[in-house]
């Protein structure tokens, strides 16, 4: 009997108002789940060990370069393939 009784006031305690039972499901807000992802977004950012501006320009110049030959090497391939079309197409 102490039992039943003990199981009473839990589910007691338990009950809610629907309107509390509907805040309950619902979990936070938006706003509040926005607030919470840019607090860690701004934790992160701290942890990265970001490069220097030397290393950062070195990159940048490579990876220019890089995009240069190879837009050279396109256009070039580009031209001679082109042509043997229209050369082609001169014989037939």
């Amino acid at each position: 009997m102490a039992e039943n009784e003990k199981k009473n006031a839990i589910e007691a305690k338990d009950a809610k108002t629907p309107k509390e039972t509907k805040k309950a499901e619902k979990g936070p807000s938006v706003w509040k789940k926005l607030g919470v992802w840019f607090k860690s977004l701004k934790s992160e950012c701290k942890k990265i060990s970001w490069a220097s501006w030397k290393c950062v320009r070195s990159n940048s110049v490579i990876v220019i370069a890089a995009v240069i030959i190879i837009s050279i090497a396109v256009g070039i391939l580009d031209y001679c393939f082109s042509s043997a079309i229209v050369g082609l197409s001169r014989l037939i």
